[in-house]
């Protein structure tokens, strides 16, 4: 991780400064807390919630002045104190269908506990959340631990010719899988101290920005209420989920009934202060001891060994439970069958991570799911009420069930969607297509009213497609380069199309027929699959009625075998009934 990220916050000028903290202030917290009062970054705000629009990214030099002027602008063309898309592009100048995005990925990263009607899906949100959505727009993503780009280990799988070469990093799903670069990669862990270190040195700015002006001198004019406070959970959490005003002794013992005293933002300042550097200087303790005994000390990046796979990797070390429990890892598979339920899922969020001529089942309700950096993989995703990300992947089928998606830098992918808004697709693409959702398994319906997936509405041909350059990521955005529009996707041409049969993983369970898709297939899409079916009833009922005697008809059904079971080897398919076998 870059040394600029760990430094100590700047003064902030006229941010209020930390103040000598009052009676009502907690204690600084122990230099060892239990992993259970940690403050942390919630990572679904940086991971889903930027986008690479250059009017909504300002420079830091004037960003908390901007944003101030911003805050005066949106408050009088929203004097109820919620935002929609009309007033948020005037303020911006932006055209109406960005800030509908913009809105709408708000809705999307907003904390879970946020009522969906009052989000209306995007389509008004707090000015609060507004103003700290627009804030994080400056945030850089961390960067690789080691330049590998030209390693001679992966020079010859990836050619100077390639679509992603040029100004795009080194992050192809080959590199990663032939270069054992994933040590490289920063960790879940690194990425959490890189986001920290950010709010750390960012936090008076944000608290001005939020706070409001009482009548007063220096620091008390600036004061933030209860209800403002809890805003600031859009950006950190506790790792037990205690809400902050809870958490914080100004707010905790507040009377239900009388609503609470607002707080001056200097002693809100000295408070997270105080929390941000305690976690900070926990993960560094951690980190230094892995780093000292890396055998012992369990990496919260990998936490597959549970996964229900018939070709399991080598002993894989759990994570600590105080951290990510929310996030259920499928990483580093290759050639094999992975299958997940419901019941194995440890929290709200999926990422599957380089895995490589393997099919993957994420056959459960989930809020986030993350494909990256796979290759030559199946990846099918069964309901999710947030949004999809897919990045860095190469020949890969994904077949996802989603409210959203959002497409990165990926080539020579298909994706089978049922999605409730239009696909986003920015960056570095090549050769992608898009098609109807294909598939099915006996608990997908319920899936998808758990997570608010409709699929009465399916937009999976309309994509929204952004810029190639992403200002959040340095690798992919060099200086002096400018931003083109990125590739779109082409439909699937329907000939091509075929349904995607779910193995059953139950004893007595049926699948499904194909047919009880919950989301309508279009008119060619649905006529051709009818005119195959009825192909395919011919074919059978000819046979059916030959008149053949026995040693003719085991000589037909042998040659059938035969055949079946060349086309299992040539398409890659034994695989999968190898590892069902196994199952």
């Amino acid at each position: 991780m870059a040394d600029e990220t760990l430094d100590p916050p700047p003064d902030a000028a006229p941010s209020p400064s930390p103040s000598p903290a009052p009676e009502t202030t907690p204690p600084p917290p122990s230099a060892t807390p239990s992993p259970a009062a940690l403050l942390r970054p919630r990572r679904e705000a940086f991971e889903h919630g930027l986008l690479p629009i250059p009017k909504l990214i300002f420079p830091e030099g004037t960003l908390a002045q901007t944003l101030a002027q911003l805050k005066e602008k949106l408050a009088a063309a929203a004097p109820d104190g919620r935002v929609g898309a009309a007033a948020l592009a005037e303020a911006l100048q932006i055209p109406q269908e960005q800030a509908a995005l913009a809105l709408g990925t708000l809705a999307t990263v907003l904390p879970a506990d946020e009522d969906p009607a009052a989000l209306g899906d995007g389509a008004a949100a707090d000015v609060r959340d507004v103003l700290l959505f627009l804030y994080i727009q400056s945030y850089k993503r961390l960067v690789p631990r080691s330049a590998h780009k030209d390693s001679p280990a992966v020079a010859d799988v990836w050619p100077s010719t390639s679509a992603f070469d040029g100004y795009l990093s080194a992050l192809s799903p080959i590199q990663l899988v032939r270069s054992n670069s994933r040590r490289f990669m920063p960790s879940q862990a690194d990425e959490e101290i890189h986001q920290l270190s950010y709010l750390q040195k960012h936090m008076a700015n944000i608290l001005t920005l939020l706070a409001d002006s009482v009548e007063g001198e220096g620091d008390d004019s600036l004061v933030l209420t209860m209800e403002t406070f809890e805003h600031l959970g859009f950006l950190v959490q506790f790792s037990e989920g205690t809400s902050l005003s809870q958490a914080a002794t100004f707010f905790a013992n507040s009377d239900p009934d009388m609503p609470a005293a607002p707080v001056p933002a200097a002693h809100v300042l000295d408070w997270m202060s105080q929390n941000i550097t305690s976690s900070l200087e926990y993960s560094a303790e951690r980190s230094a001891a892995k780093e000292s005994n890396q055998q012992t000390l369990p990496d919260p990046d990998v936490t597959m060994a549970e996964a229900n796979t018939s070709h399991l990797r080598n002993n894989t070390p759990s994570a600590n439970p105080a951290y990510y429990r929310n996030v259920t890892f499928v990483e580093g598979f290759s050639k094999t069958s992975v299958v997940k339920h419901a019941s194995d899922i440890k929290g709200n969020s999926i990422k599957v991570l380089n895995c490589h001529d393997s099919v993957i089942y994420i056959l459960a309700p989930l809020k986030y799911a993350t494909v990256y950096g796979c290759s030559d993989a199946t990846v099918v995703l069964g309901a999710v009420g947030k949004v999809v990300k897919v990045e860095h992947c190469e020949r890969v089928h994904v077949i996802a069930a989603a409210k959203r998606i959002c497409i990165a830098n990926c080539r020579e992918c298909i994706f089978y969607l049922g999605v409730n808004h239009q696909p986003l697709i920015l960056g570095d693409n090549h050769k992608l297509q898009v098609a109807p959702f294909n598939t099915c398994y006996p608990q997908l319906r319920d899936h998808l009213m758990q997570v608010g997936v409709d699929p009465s509405v399916n937009k999976w041909d309309q994509p929204f497609v952004l810029g190639v350059v992403d200002p959040h990521d340095s690798l992919s955005h060099p200086a002096g380069v400018s931003d083109v529009k990125a590739e779109s996707a082409t439909c699937l041409d329907p000939d091509l199309f075929t349904n995607f049969l779910i193995p059953s993983w139950f004893g007595d369970e049926r699948q499904e027929p194909t047919n009880y898709n919950p989301f309508p297939l279009p008119e060619i899409y649905g006529a051709l699959q009818s005119k195959k079916s009825s192909a395919l009833e011919d074919i059978q009922k000819t046979i059916r009625e030959l008149q053949l005697d026995e040693n003719r008809k085991r000589e037909l059904a042998s040659a059938l075998h035969a055949q079946f079971k060349d086309w299992l080897y040539a398409s890659g398919n034994i695989r999968q009934l190898y590892c069902l076998q196994g199952d």
